[in-house]
C-alpha cells in the first residue's frame, strides 16, 4: 500500500502490483514504442515520412501504464505526440508506419500522417494537431458514453474516457471550457496531463501562472486532482487504476498531473537549446524502460538471455513493419474527395473504413501483400 498527496487530500493506494507476465508484456509494449519511434525518426530523415514528427521517447510508461488501467472499450484521445498511445491501445505497427508514410493501408488511409493515428477497433479516437483541441472532443466522448449508458440503455455509466494533453495545453481556453463542462455535467473523464516540463521550448514555470503546480487548474473547477510520477510504469498503472476505478464509480471527472520527460526535442526540427546536456542526462538516467528492466531482473521475472531475445524480437517485428508499409500503395487522387463528411443518414457515399478494418472479402488484392489485411 502506498499514499499519494492529491490537490484535495491524501489517498491510500491499495492497487496491487500486477503479476509478472503482465509486467513482461508492459516491457514489450514500451520496447515496441521506443523502437517504433527510432525507426520513425530514421524514416523522417530519409524523407519517407512527411509533415511533422513528434516522438514519444522517454514517456512510454505514461501511455502503457495509463491505458493498462483502463477497459478495452474505454475511449482514448490525445494530441499530436500520439504514436505511443495508439500502439499501447493495440494498433498494429505496420498500419502505423503505413500511415506515417502516407500510404493507403494506414489507419487514416495515409491522409492523417504522424499526428493523426486513429484506431476505431481499439477505441483510439486520435491524435489531434491543434494544441488542446482534443479536450473538447474528449469531453464530448465522455458525454456520449454516459448518455448511451444511462439514457439509451437505461443503465449506469460504465465507460471512462482518457484525454491526454501536455502541460502547454493548459493555457488554451478550450481546455478550460472542456474541464468546466465536464464538471457541470458530471462526466466520466480523466484529463491526463503529460507534464514533460516544456511547452515546445518554453519551461512550464515561464508560461504557466501556477508554475509546475498544474493541479491548481483543476482546483479552480472543484475537480479532484492528483500528481503522480510518470517514469515508472508500475507507479503509473497503480495510480491510474485507482483514479479510473474512482471515476467509473462516481461518474465525475478527474485531473492527473503526470511528471515525465521527453528525451528528444519537441519535433524533429527542435535543437533543444533550451535544455542543458546535464539536465537531459539526469532524466535519461531515469529511463522508464531501464527502470522496469532492472526491476524484472532483480525479481528474477526475466533473465538476461530472455531480455536480449525480447529486444531482438521487437526490433525484428518493427523492421518487418517498416518493410511492409513501404510496399503499400499511395492513395489514389480520388481519395481527396472521400471521408470529408460523416455518412450519418446514408446520403453521402464518400466514406469507407481503412483497409485493415474491412471484412476479408473487401480487402482488395495485392501481390506484394501490403494491403491484404494480414
Amino acid at each position: 500500500m502506498s499514499t499519494t498527496e492529491t490537490a484535495n487530500h491524501v489517498v491510500e493506494n491499495t492497487v496491487p502490483v500486477p503479476d509478472p507476465e503482465i509486467l513482461k508484456s508492459w516491457l514489450r509494449d514500451m520496447l515496441q514504442i521506443r523502437e517504433f519511434e527510432v525507426r520513425s525518426m530514421q524514416a523522417y530523415q530519409n524523407k519517407l515520412a512527411g509533415g511533422f514528427l513528434h516522438v514519444y521517447n522517454g514517456q512510454e510508461a505514461v501511455a502503457v501504464g495509463c491505458i493498462a488501467a483502463m477497459q478495452p472499450t474505454d475511449p482514448v484521445i490525445t494530441a499530436y505526440r500520439d504514436h505511443g498511445h495508439a500502439l499501447a491501445r493495440g494498433l498494429d505497427p505496420k498500419i502505423g508506419f503505413a500511415e506515417l508514410f502516407g500510404r493507403i493501408d494506414g489507419c487514416a488511409k495515409g491522409k492523417g500522417g504522424s499526428m493523426h493515428f486513429f484506431d476505431r477497433d481499439n477505441y483510439m479516437f486520435g491524435g489531434h494537431g491543434i494544441v488542446g483541441a482534443q479536450c473538447p472532443l474528449g469531453t464530448g466522448l465522455a458525454f456520449a458514453t454516459k448518455y448511451n449508458d444511462e439514457v439509451v440503455n437505461g443503465g449506469t455509466s460504465r465507460s471512462v474516457t482518457a484525454c491526454f494533453l501536455g502541460d502547454g495545453a493548459l493555457n488554451q481556453g478550450s481546455v478550460h471550457e472542456a474541464m468546466n463542462l465536464a464538471m457541470v455535467l458530471d462526466l466520466p473523464i480523466v484529463f491526463c496531463v503529460e507534464n514533460n516540463r516544456y511547452a515546445m521550448g518554453t519551461a512550464v514555470d515561464r508560461c504557466t501562472a501556477s508554475g509546475n503546480q498544474v493541479t491548481n487548474r483543476a482546483v479552480a473547477f472543484g475537480m479532484e486532482a492528483r500528481s503522480i510520477g510518470g517514469m515508472d510504469v508500475i507507479e503509473v498503472y497503480r495510480e491510474m487504476k485507482d483514479i479510473v476505478d474512482h471515476v467509473r464509480a462516481t461518474s465525475k471527472p478527474y485531473f492527473v498531473d503526470i511528471d515525465t520527460y521527453r528525451f528528444k526535442g519537441h519535433s524533429m526540427s527542435d535543437p533543444r537549446k533550451y535544455r542543458t546536456h546535464e539536465e537531459e542526462q539526469e532524466f535519461e538516467a531515469d529511463d522508464p524502460i531501464e527502470k522496469l528492466t532492472r526491476y524484472l531482473l532483480a525479481q528474477k521475472v526475466i533473465t538476461e538471455e530472455e531480455l536480449k531475445a525480447l529486444s531482438k524480437q521487437v526490433r525484428h517485428e518493427i523492421r518487418e513493419a517498416v518493410n511492409w508499409a513501404r510496399q503499400s500503395p499511395n492513395p489514389d487522387v480520388s481519395e481527396l474527395h472521400h471521408d470529408v463528411y460523416a455518412d450519418t443518414w446514408g446520403e453521402y457515399t464518400g466514406t469507407s473504413l481503412p483497409r485493415y478494418m474491412r471484412p476479408a472479402g473487401e480487402q482488395g488484392s495485392s501481390a506484394g501483400g501490403a494491403n491484404d489485411g494480414s
